[in-house]
């Protein structure tokens, strides 16, 4: 059965800019109600005033590495919106660099962000969604976590070990209502690979080709807001490129990843 978003509360993190601005609008478009976070009060703020209704939107600021911070910002949520219906894990950091040129300490940052908070946040939202009758679940991986290619190597295992984690949260927890969906998705219009991290944890500072040329944030929100209230578990949203470098990956690993030695992939 379709999911009515009117009907829906819906925290989404790393709402600042992005696909989480991008779904926040849309979400508030159909008539859910949204809590938005991120680390930037001021950016939040402008995200609500252009969301629908943008009086009933709720802006709970925080640092989702900081595991205070976090348990902080969801009794705030709690209280001030009654109730969490779905939680979209959106926020997260990706990475540009040579596997031999990343410290242990960034490895350690992109896993602590992309995986360790995540799960994190759901373990807190997760006792209040069963009490209540059921919820759902949002993790946003990434392509790059099904697919191993050059610069991403952390980045890549990160998004891995959160889709593993969600199948498993999946299997354990249908039976009390618990949705889970995992999204992958490919190249995004956004700021992801300017805010990157290289092998020395600073910035890249700098725009790919692929993403600048890849799907716009709205045009992915449509499809996510699609696929989640249609029920949908596994959601690949990316260009044709991707799509059928992941339908490669099912019927000849070998042959994808020569593919990808050749390629140019940064």
């Amino acid at each position: 059965m379709k999911t009515k978003a009117k009907d829906l509360t819906i925290w989404i993190t790393g709402a600042s800019s992005g696909i989480g601005e991008a779904l926040s609008i849309a979400f508030a478009k159909r008539g859910a109600t949204i809590i938005l976070s991120g680390r930037d009060k001021d950016k939040l703020e402008t995200v609500k005033n252009r969301c629908k209704n943008s009086k009933k939107h709720i802006v709970v600021p925080f640092d989702i590495a900081d595991a205070k911070q976090t348990k902080a910002a969801y009794d705030t949520a709690k209280t001030q919106a009654g109730k969490i219906d779905w939680l979209i894990n959106n926020a997260g950091i990706s990475q540009r660099a040579l596997i031999m040129e990343t410290t242990e300490e960034v490895e350690r940052k992109l896993m602590e962000i992309d995986y360790f908070a995540q799960t994190r946040l759901t373990r807190l939202v997760l006792p209040d969604m069963i009490a209540q009758g059921g919820g759902k679940v949002v993790m946003v991986s990434s392509v790059a976590g099904l697919l191993g290619t050059q610069y991403r190597g952390a980045y890549g295992a990160a998004k891995a070990a959160i889709h593993m984690w969600a199948n498993s949260l999946r299997a354990e927890l249908h039976d009390q209502g618990i949705e889970v969906a995992t999204i992958f998705p490919g190249f995004i219009q956004t700021n992801i690979s300017i805010n990157a991290l290289t092998g020395d944890g600073s910035a890249q500072g700098t725009m790919d080709d692929a993403t600048n040329k890849g799907l716009t944030a709205t045009a992915f929100a449509k499809q996510v807001v699609k696929a989640l209230t249609k029920g949908e578990e596994y959601i690949i949203i990316a260009g044709n490129k991707e799509k059928l470098a992941t339908r490669v990956n099912r019927l000849s690993p070998p042959k994808l990843y020569k593919l990808i030695r050749e390629s140019q992939v940064k």
